[in-house]
């Protein structure tokens, strides 16, 4: 009588290989399905051999992944929406920027995939399984050929995983730096040695979870359920928690402050008085849309998340402040000085940028020096002659900006990375 067979032949004999030619004719039909044209098929890729597979930009949204192998697959910026990944084998894939919200990626395995600004809003990250029948010997589980539901060493800088099912089995070494975590859970996941810094896990569900060694640098933990949550060893340098209900500088409210400015601004001097309020936290204000606070010196001062647009802050100095996620759309900031400041996520399209007449013949150029644009948005944003020297513009959106005569970060070629 001859021997069972094994788990992993079991799983060679799931997967199939697909010529070009037909893989490029299931995406052409998937195309035509997802615009409801005639001959129009939803893809059923599942458990077809894509390994490295080039498939940037494609649309697969809504197909059927199940299984399927795409480990070192190139799928920068693919439309993998609704997509079903269910035990999908994406390690070392490259994923940047790519569209995986509301994906069912339980049990698919991405370690060390680069994740950078990917989409896994609302995806299902969980562990999962799958099994096939044997006539033998009953059901089998399928394994992957590293251990399932990984992310383990994976690159997910500035992801976006806002509403995901993350599971306990998470991850662990895995680069989250700036991702968007609000309101994940991440109960009993092993973040140890994780790099977090920057990331938003406002509303986060963190309990029993264990970040031991991890980086937690500037993170964002308003509203996070903490208890049970280990930190040994961990870097908390500047998290960012919930504010206090009211700010007051040497007993006076924030907000009187703020008036008594914007007087000294609008009466050129004749009334109210000049605000210095370094590292002052602004988020109990929640906006400040269409204020006139130029020349304000709020250096190192917290913003993060507020409703700025329209604010005018011409020649204000925010060095080193924390503006990510922040509105300023339509922002008058000519001349400001924002070196150091953290922009990560801020909407700036259509912000005034450039530089500011102090006097006749005399300019104050606006200074983003060493400041992280990741991923911000400067869509018709004027920056004329502004200073960008050695800032981060990772992912930052572009177009439409006018960078005539801009100091721009060596070796800068554009807004992907």
């Amino acid at each position: 009588m001859s021997a069972a067979p094994s788990v992993s032949a079991l799983q060679q004999n799931l997967i199939r290989s697909l010529a070009p030619r037909a893989l490029k004719a299931a995406i052409e039909a998937h195309a035509r399905y997802l615009r409801g044209l005639p001959a129009g098929t939803r893809a059923n890729l599942s458990y077809v051999d894509l390994d490295n597979v080039n498939l940037e930009g494609v649309d697969l949204s809504e197909a059927d992944l199940t299984g399927v192998r795409l480990s070192g697959a190139l799928l920068s910026r693919a439309k993998l929406a609704k997509a079903t990944l269910y035990g999908a084998d994406l390690r070392d894939a490259d994923l940047r920027q790519a569209d995986l919200s509301r994906c069912d990626l339980r049990g698919a395995c991405m370690r060390g995939a680069n994740l950078g600004g990917a989409n896994l809003s609302g995806c299902d990250l969980r562990e999962g399984i799958i099994a096939t029948q044997d006539s033998l010997e009953g059901f089998k589980v399928l394994e992957h050929r590293t251990r399932r539901g990984q992310l383990d060493y994976a690159l997910a800088r500035g992801a976006n995983l806002s509403g995901a099912q993350l599971g306990s089995g998470f991850s662990q070494a895995v680069d989250l730096s700036d991702a968007d975590l609000t309101g994940v859970s991440l109960q009993g996941a092993r973040l140890n040695r994780a790099s977090l810094a920057g990331a938003n896990l406002s509303q986060a569900n963190l309990h029993n979870a264990d970040f031991s060694e991890a980086c937690l640098r500037r993170a964002v933990l308003v509203g996070a359920d903490l208890a049970g949550a280990t930190f040994d060893g961990a870097d908390v340098t500047e998290v960012l928690r919930a504010p206090p209900p009211l700010i007051y500088i040497d007993d006076e409210p924030l907000d009187e402050i703020l008036e008594a400015h914007e007087l000294y601004v609008t009466t050129q001097g004749a009334q109210g008085l000049a605000a210095k309020i370094p590292s002052v936290d602004f988020r109990p204000l929640k906006r400040l849309r269409r204020r006139q606070l130029a020349g304000l010196s709020a250096p190192g001062a917290i913003f993060f998340g507020m409703d700025l647009e329209g604010v005018q802050l011409q020649g204000a100095n925010l060095a080193d402040a924390d503006l990510r996620g922040v509105n300023l759309r339509g922002a008058d900031l000519r001349g400001a000085r924002l070196i150091g400041a953290q922009l990560a996520r801020a909407d700036l399209s259509g912000a005034k940028l450039g530089p500011l007449t102090i006097a006749q013949g005399r300019v104050l150029r606006t200074d983003l020096s060493r400041a992280t644009l990741r991923a911000a948005d400067l869509t018709g944003a004027g920056a004329r002659r502004a200073r960008f020297i050695d800032a981060d513009l990772t992912r930052c959106k572009l177009d439409g900006c006018d960078l005539t005569s801009a100091e721009l970060p060596d070796g800068f070629e554009g807004p992907l990375s």
